[in-house]
């Protein structure tokens, strides 16, 4: 596993955050206790979900074109978007916030970045 190089702490409930995961783009959401990866390039235009992203329920909107994906299996339910994106294992060690990027937990291939 990876070090997102994220604090629990200063995640901000609801806020969408980007970090480099072994140079793997991950969107990080944090709602209430628990801590959401998804790789962070929109699958419509290369877009970051974390640039302006905004969180709506277990899903965040990219800001480009509206497409929002499911957080837990990278799925959209909105268009443009029509392909998942990855979502990653996390895990929370007190405030160490670990994401493995070495595979995608619902098989979504990995977006060009």
């Amino acid at each position: 596993m990876s070090e997102a190089h994220a604090r629990f702490s200063t995640l901000e409930d609801g806020r969408p955050v980007r970090v480099d995961v072994d140079g793997v783009p991950v969107c990080l959401v944090r709602t209430g206790d628990d801590v959401r990866a998804i790789h962070d390039t929109c699958s419509h235009q290369q877009w970051s979900l974390a640039d302006g992203g905004t969180v709506w329920g277990d899903g965040v909107e990219c800001s480009l074109h509206g497409s929002t994906f499911d957080l837990d299996d990278g799925r959209p339910s909105s268009l443009p978007a029509m392909q998942p994106v990855p979502t990653f294992e996390v895990t929370i060690d007190g405030d160490d916030v670990t994401v493995d990027t070495s595979a995608a937990l619902n098989g979504a291939p990995f977006p060009d970045h």
